[in-house]
């Protein structure tokens, strides 16, 4: 059973990780939730400011 597992050594512990390697790890695992999150903040935006220019006034309500 040793010689099994010798080979998968390598995978179990590769080092710790390089300043520049653990910001990519970070930018890849949490850049798309937050690019995410700019763009449904920007649609709400436009929509909210479609709404209040199609919305009528009080006044014309009368």
């Amino acid at each position: 059973m040793q010689h099994l597992v010798l080979p998968l050594r390598p995978l179990w512990h590769l080092g710790p990780l390089h300043p520049v390697e653990q910001l990519l790890t970070i930018v890849l695992a949490f850049g798309p939730f937050v690019v995410l999150g700019i763009v449904v903040w920007r649609r709400q935006r436009s929509y909210a400011a479609e709404d209040a220019r199609t919305a009528p006034d009080d006044d014309e309500r009368g």
